[in-house]
């Protein structure tokens, strides 16, 4: 029994996965900021927010470290076990594949990704999220 499209549906799905936690990052930040000039109150959840700024921490230490993403490299491993080029993939897969990656030095991401982290940081004191604690 060949198995190998198993592997390429388990990297489309691992590539969902990435994108999905880079949508959550990207639209996380700019909803906070939203949120906070129009008083939604579930911008400033804690749990949001610290997995929110957890999300963004990893991105910028992985990038300072010079590392690729786990995600890309275990969807290039499902991949090559697949018998697939790296990301030949299907129509949704290219899309989301076109969306992620980019061909820039990685200097660039980092310096973007750093940028990005302390624009998170500060929405911390620009709109605050509430205490862990029931009483307010």
């Amino acid at each position: 029994m060949d198995i190998s499209p198993l592997y390429g549906l388990a990297a489309d799905s691992l590539l969902l996965i990435h994108f999905l936690f880079v949508l959550f990052v990207v639209l996380g930040l700019i909803l906070v900021f939203v949120g906070g000039f129009l008083c939604w109150r579930w911008v400033s959840n804690p749990l949001f927010r610290v997995a929110h700024l957890l999300g963004v921490a990893v991105v910028v230490v992985q990038a300072w470290r010079g590392e690729i993403c786990p995600l890309t490299t275990w969807e290039m491993a499902l991949r090559a076990k697949a018998g697939d080029d790296v990301y030949a993939t299907s129509f949704i897969a290219h899309w989301l594949t076109q969306l992620l990656y980019y061909e820039f030095p990685l200097w660039v991401f980092m310096v973007c990704y750093t940028i990005f982290g302390v624009l998170v940081l500060a929405s911390w004191f620009i709109v605050r999220p509430r205490s862990f604690s029931r009483r307010h």
